[in-house]
């Protein structure tokens, strides 16, 4: 028989637990449909959609949806790392920054103004 232990979980052991949370429907349903609030020119963290989506704490799942969803499915380019920082690499980040750019997006150095183009949540638009 096992024992155990009755310790609390530690921020890394909860991290892992998150990392491998199975793919869940209805999860995945309420990002996009966070994604999808983001007008153009405004922008919002993982982390921000993920809370706005009821999830707090699930920042990389979001980005794995944005990485499974299929091209032109979502306003991908609209989330980006805390900071307003681009988290892609190569190609794929000089693409997210021209098409924010092209909708009106302003950068500071590599990351974007987020006092100006950052989108607020209302959480009665996300309810269903």
């Amino acid at each position: 028989m096992l024992r155990r232990s009755h310790r609390p979980i530690t921020a890394r052991e909860a991290s892992r637990k998150l990392l491998r949370a199975p793919r869940d429907a209805r999860r995945d349903a309420a990002f996009r449909k966070a994604i999808r609030q983001i007008p153009r020119g405004k922008v919002a963290t993982y982390g921000q959609v993920a809370a706005a989506s009821g999830y707090p704490l699930y920042h990389r799942q979001v980005a794995q949806l944005l990485r499974a969803s299929p091209v032109g499915s979502l306003p991908w380019q609209r989330v980006l790392g805390s900071g307003g920082a681009i988290k892609l690499h190569g190609e794929a980040a000089l693409e997210q920054r021209m098409r924010l750019e092209m909708e009106g997006v302003r950068f500071r150095g590599k990351c974007v103004d987020m006092d100006a183009h950052q989108h607020r949540f209302r959480p009665w638009e996300l309810e269903e």
